[in-house]
């Protein structure tokens, strides 16, 4: 049996993005427990040149539902980056999650093939369907998704790898 882009696709975005929305109330809960200022964790980062827990969250949203909307030959919904709360960031991957149900199945399976440009500032990337979701969406996901992840755990966050995973 072959796996659709949209089972390939939308499933996943959805599960780990749900999961990231629980990693982020855990950390709120745990930060407040702890007596810990929100914004501390918020502007966070791993290394002096990484971008902080905020971006990142930003970043792992836009990667799915500018991915999704480029196979769908749609345009992706705008968000104005800029949130400073836990709560202003449960409200973007609630709006990125509304965004991705609303796609169905025959917007992107059978875009496997299709010649896709991405645009990045001045740079045009020519990709295939498939392999722009598998190299270059999904990757830079898990990549924005997991540097959140351990932003959390290395300030002290009570989570851990089954909350990353999630639970089916």
């Amino acid at each position: 049996m072959s796996l659709s882009m949209y089972q390939a696709s939308i499933p996943v975005f959805t599960r780990q993005l749900n999961n990231l929305s629980t990693l982020l109330g855990l950390a709120a809960a745990d930060a407040e427990a702890r007596k810990i200022d929100p914004s501390v964790l918020l502007n966070a980062r791993l290394a002096p040149d990484m971008f902080p827990l905020v971006r990142q969250v930003q970043i792992a949203c836009d990667s799915a539902k500018a991915g999704i909307a480029l196979l769908a030959g749609i345009e992706a919904p705008q968000q104005t980056d800029d949130e400073t709360s836990f709560a202003d960031l449960q409200a973007r991957i609630a709006a990125t999650l509304a965004f991705l149900q609303g796609i169905v199945p025959g917007q992107i399976d059978g875009s496997e093939a299709r010649d896709l440009i991405l645009k990045r500032c001045d740079k045009e990337t020519h990709f295939l369907g498939q392999a722009f979701l598998l190299d270059h969406v999904m990757p830079n996901f898990y990549f924005h998704y997991t540097t959140a992840y351990a932003i959390l755990r290395h300030n002290g966050a009570a989570i851990g790898k089954r909350d990353f995973l999630g639970t089916r």
